[in-house]
């Protein structure tokens, strides 16, 4: 089934755009399909396009000439280019920068998985040229295109939202997928990037970062349990990065001494990838790490939807009281508490503790799985819902702001 990606309608307007349009993420998340989507619309714009994907042998030889030849036949009776994985060219972002300053009036859409040299090349040589949309896998409300059921929050918990996993509906295929998709990152995006003897230990590391999501990590425990230098740690917590695998999440804090300042937590870009690490797609209900995986499912839904004037962070202090998320909202916090469930209507010690500190604090919201409501602390209204009804709360409050 075809699934409607919130992003398409931004990406439909960039076609008026002369800057480099230029899609990032990791492998499987939908760059390509996007691509064909814009290009389905630019023909029937009637428009002159030109497309290559260069993982394709064939395309990539196209490119195996002097760079004014490219440039000539790049620019030559079309519109608009689609270049898939253009991370394989050559020279990428010096071509770009070549056809954007030209007279000629051609637009590009490019994707690519991202890595540390491209990330260089487009801060350098593409500053004020270029339109960078980050894909992620498929948001939650996404994933309920395809009909929702009594099944489909545990579903998406345990198998994430890859695009292609809809097409399978056994669990089987699904666990055969992201398996095959974690060893396609291994073999074609972190052999080219690490030393090979590192590999095994770079594999340790993945699997700590899946046990401790959503846990303050410190960089000399996970150095002492790899078996790595800090230095090396901290150069592979960069590569998951920078190739959208792994998000960090920074500590907030206002120059009060007794707030953790420099911690992160991190997380996994889908649940699926997460779990298939692990090794464990148990039910829900027999789990240990149900809480991470309902407090890991609420971060990505905000990650997928927040706009340039919002930070997403979590909040610790000495004394043990923590929130989840605060959302900085043109620099005003909001809270957020995941819960499993929770025994009555009642606000949470931190969320009262940090309001108290915080007085411009905008309010919260609890989830859980089991209580509805809403309470007032301060005149600070925070409101409890359910898991799966983060999709009203970032239409009803994230949209609005």
């Amino acid at each position: 089934m075809i699934i409607k990606r919130n992003i398409i309608d931004s990406l439909y307007d960039e076609f008026n755009r002369r800057e480099i349009s230029i899609l990032l993420g990791a492998r499987q998340v939908g760059r390509t399909f996007l691509l064909n989507k814009l290009k389905e619309k630019a023909v029937s714009k009637k428009l002159r396009v030109r497309s290559y994907n260069l993982e394709i042998p064939a395309d990539i030889i196209k490119f195996n000439k002097p760079d004014v030849d490219i440039f000539e036949e790049l620019t030559r009776d079309v519109d608009i280019l689609f270049i898939d994985e253009f991370h394989y060219l050559e020279n990428a972002s010096k071509l770009f920068k070549a056809i954007y300053d030209s007279k000629k009036r051609v637009k590009i859409f490019a994707s690519g998985s991202s890595s540390i040299e491209i990330h260089k090349h487009l801060k350098e040589s593409l500053a004020g040229r270029r339109l960078v949309s980050r894909i992620y896998p498929l948001s939650y409300d996404e994933f309920l295109q395809r009909g929702a059921t009594k099944k489909s929050f545990e579903t998406y918990l345990l198998y994430g939202g890859l695009p292609g996993l809809i097409h399978h509906n056994k669990k089987e295929e699904k666990i055969r997928l992201l398996n095959e998709i974690l060893e396609t990152y291994i073999q074609k995006d972190i052999k080219s990037l690490i030393k090979e003897e590192n590999i095994r230990a770079f594999n340790t590391l993945l699997y700590l970062l899946a046990e401790n999501q959503g846990s303050v990590t410190a960089l000399s425990n996970l150095a002492s349990d790899v078996g790595l230098t800090a230095k090396t740690i901290n150069n592979h917590l960069s590569i998951l990065e920078q190739t959208y695998i792994l998000f960090p999440l920074y500590s907030y804090a206002k120059n009060i001494g007794n707030e953790l300042k420099k911690s992160k937590k991190y997380y996994f870009y889908d649940l699926g990838i997460r779990n298939v690490l692990l090794k464990d797609f148990s039910p829900i209900n027999q789990r240990n790490d149900a809480g991470v995986l309902n407090e890991s499912f609420i971060f990505l839904q905000l990650q997928n939807r927040l706009k340039p004037n919002m930070e997403l962070k979590f909040w610790r202090n000495k004394q043990g009281d923590e929130i989840d998320f605060v959302i900085l909202i043109n620099r005003k916090p909001f809270l957020i508490e995941v819960k499993t469930n929770i025994n009555r209507l009642e606000i949470p010690t931190a969320m009262k503790t940090f309001i108290k500190k915080y007085p411009e604090t905008m309010g919260g919201v609890v989830f859980s799985n089991n209580i509805k409501g809403k309470l007032e602390f301060l005149n600070k209204s925070i409101v409890f819902m359910s898991h799966n009804k983060i999709n009203e709360f970032i239409d009803e409050f994230v949209s609005s702001n």
